[in-house]
């Protein structure tokens, strides 16, 4: 499969690969030469400058970086951007700093990863009542408990 992509900013990079096995490709941040500060707490939208068409009963997702996440607590602000087929605009990256400390973006930097995958439109259909699993409706911890543990403790 091609996904055509266009670029709408001079300093904008194309989506690219980490690696033969990566399953998203990279998405590159436009910004000031300073960068951008993102102070913490503070949510920021950070173009990339290119746009892609996602051929139809696709989307592209967007997930954060997990290097930025775990070493310096930044994460997208909606925790998934969805694009959705139809779109043909410029994609932005909503980020937040979930840390404790100031976090600036370089021009260019790697800020998420753009998957692209089938999607299934299935028709909502309102009954009077859903079918019976053993489960039932128990919710949010009720097949048990996982505890965390450390990266040490795993080793």
């Amino acid at each position: 499969m091609q996904i055509p992509f266009q670029i709408f900013h001079p300093d904008a990079k194309p989506p690219v690969y980490g690696s033969d096995g990566a399953a998203a490709a990279d998405l590159c941040a436009i910004c000031p030469p300073e960068g951008i500060e993102i102070s913490p707490g503070q949510r920021v939208l950070i173009p990339t400058g290119i746009g892609v068409e996602l051929p139809q009963g696709y989307v592209g997702l967007v997930f954060a970086r997990s290097s930025m996440g775990i070493k310096h607590g930044i994460a997208l602000s909606n925790g998934v951007g969805v694009i959705d087929w139809d779109y043909r605009g410029a994609i932005s990256v909503g980020l937040v700093n979930l840390s404790d400390k100031s976090y600036r973006i370089l021009p260019g930097e790697r800020i998420a990863q753009l998957a692209v995958m089938p999607v299934c439109t299935p028709q909502f259909v309102e009954v009077q009542q859903l079918s019976q699993t053993e489960r039932g409706q128990g919710g949010f911890g009720s097949t048990g408990r996982v505890e965390l543990t450390t990266k040490e403790e795993i080793q």
